[in-house]
């Protein structure tokens, strides 16, 4: 959405006077004519925090896990490089939130120089605000099996592209990546969120389950060629936009009353809940539905508003999924963080009554 950015939003942005601010740009390489997305700009001098832009590596079989609320990283996030790497329950904030470019929270693009693909990656618990560029972007080799779960998402900023200290710059999922986002609150943004797919080397498949997104003024997903999405169980409220509605590239199924889930996946697909928000519904369901039967996570995945039955098969494929991700440090989740008893309506509240940890729900 380049008029987002450009010099005449930026313009009429400032003239709304409404107390908040627009973002300026970090010139990247090529100078004015390479501002990612601003033209005829006018150059002006800033400054801003270099450690921001130059991230932390965490290598794999690592886990780094805060204690209480005393794990806040401040002015520098991290790059992902190795396969099974844990990060649960810390809070990255202050990247430069005045300036595009400023910094992203969380970077992944894969290993052995970004040409293979990262396994078991699992960001849980964590909370992401203030940040100059995007909460989590993926890239190139990427990772085939990433969880983001119960975490805070948290796009309330001074400095906006769309002026109205709602974060546009949220998550940009491109490379070959398969990832699921369950459990989480991603609120006061105004787009991207999540972006998926819409690059030419991007391979992206994704499963979106019981996330709330609220007070979002833009669109939250935007979903790009070599995209295949499925979105259930997830609740919306004051949302604009949920799907950013140009073109017909990539394939998004979106549950809702009539479930096609049931004769490609073997199960049925929780529906989405809209409150006081946009439309939100299927673009090339048929073909996300049957790219999303290639991965037994996705298909195998049960929802705890169904029967108790399904909650102890769900509890029981959780566990399995955690002896896998324990391996990757030293730190097993809690039981409590085990049972899946958020529901996706209810996010807003846990996450507000949440006070001794970072994200959604109790970690310990």
């Amino acid at each position: 959405m380049k008029d987002w950015v450009t010099r005449k939003y930026t313009r009429e942005c400032i003239a709304k006077n409404n107390g908040f601010k627009s973002q300026d740009v970090i010139l990247q390489s090529g100078g004015m004519k390479n501002t990612g997305g601003c033209d005829n700009g006018t150059e002006t001098t800033v400054t801003y925090d270099n450690a921001a832009l130059k991230r932390m590596t965490v290598k794999g079989d690592k886990t780094i896990r805060g204690i209480g609320k005393s794990g806040v990283i401040k002015g520098k996030g991290m790059t992902l490089k190795g396969h099974n790497i844990i990060i649960q329950n810390i809070h990255i904030t202050e990247l430069n939130h005045h300036l595009v470019w400023g910094g992203d929270a969380i970077y992944i693009q894969g290993t052995d120089n970004s040409t293979t693909a990262m396994k078991n990656i699992w960001l849980d618990h964590i909370k992401i605000s203030r940040v100059g560029r995007q909460f989590i972007t993926t890239y190139k080799a990427s990772t085939d099996s990433m969880t983001i779960s119960n975490s805070d998402f948290d796009g309330n900023t001074d400095y906006s592209a769309s002026c109205d200290g709602h974060h546009y710059w949220s998550f940009i999922f491109y490379g070959n990546t398969r990832f699921s986002m369950l459990n989480n609150y991603i609120h006061g943004t105004s787009g991207r969120s999540p972006k998926i797919g819409g690059d030419s080397a991007a391979n992206v498949v994704a499963h979106v389950a019981n996330n709330c997104w609220g007070n979002n003024s833009g669109h939250s997903f935007e979903i790009g060629s070599n995209a295949w999405v499925l979105a259930e169980g997830n609740y919306f409220t004051n949302t604009r936009m949920p799907l950013y509605n140009k073109g017909e590239e990539g394939a998004l199924y979106v549950a809702g009353s009539e479930d096609e889930c049931q004769s490609l996946l073997g199960r049925s697909c929780v529906p989405n809940e809209l409150v006081n928000s946009g439309n939100f519904s299927s673009r090339n369901g048929k073909t996300a539905l049957e790219t999303i039967k290639s991965v037994p996570t996705f298909v195998e995945y049960t929802s705890d508003a169904t029967t108790s039955d399904s909650e102890q098969q769900q509890e029981q494929q959780q566990e399995q999924q955690q002896v896998q991700q324990s391996a990757a440090g030293t730190v097993k989740p809690s039981a409590e963080t085990s049972q899946s008893s958020i529901q996706a309506s209810d996010v807003e509240s846990m996450w507000g009554q949440t006070t001794d940890n970072f994200g959604v729900g109790k970690l310990d």
